[in-house]
């Protein structure tokens, strides 16, 4: 019994001292003291693992329940601290499976905004995926939220809050 005993503590000891590969950063998992509601909190994926210094894509994803009103504009907002670099060139909207044509990218770095204009407004109901290729991450790692916030075609002109991306670069 004792043998028994031994060789299973000692192959969980290797299995969990086993490191894992992990090639993105997927969608964020449970997080404490984030100061945003989990329900405000969005989903996302890095697509190069999100590391400092490096090349990636983001996928910043809005689920179908959040989008209550059609989006003629989705605004990004970030922390002063981010000093990533957007590629205002290769930037697309995805609604389900399907490209959405992108009118125009505003970036205001002094700002930091990034304003992204579908060429017809973004249906109410929709799953939407804004896909930020060629993003350079900031040089130095940390947390960031990105909030999202949109506009609805022949509304007031004000933003409507959606929630918040917890980016985490390393």
């Amino acid at each position: 019994m004792k043998r028994l005993l031994s060789a299973l503590a000692v192959t969980s000891c290797v299995i969990a001292g086993l490191p894992t590969i992990t090639s993105a950063q997927s969608l964020p998992g449970f997080t404490l003291f984030s100061g945003v509601k989990s329900e405000n909190q969005l989903p996302f994926r890095l697509d190069f693992g999100g590391q400092s210094n490096s090349w990636d894509r983001y996928i910043l994803r809005i689920p179908a329940n959040k989008m209550k009103l059609a989006a003629a504009q989705f605004a990004i907002t970030y922390p002063d601290y981010y000093k990533g670099i957007f590629d205002t060139k290769d930037i697309e909207i995805r609604v389900g499976d399907k490209k959405v044509p992108v009118s125009e990218v505003k970036w205001d770095k002094e700002g930091r905004l990034l304003e992204i204009f579908p060429e017809e407004p973004v249906p109410a109901g929709s799953r939407v995926e804004l896909v930020l290729s060629n993003v350079r991450n900031p040089a130095f790692g940390g947390t960031f939220y990105f909030n999202c916030q949109i506009l609805s075609p022949g509304d007031v002109p004000l933003l409507r809050y959606l929630g918040t991306w917890i980016l985490s670069i390393n």
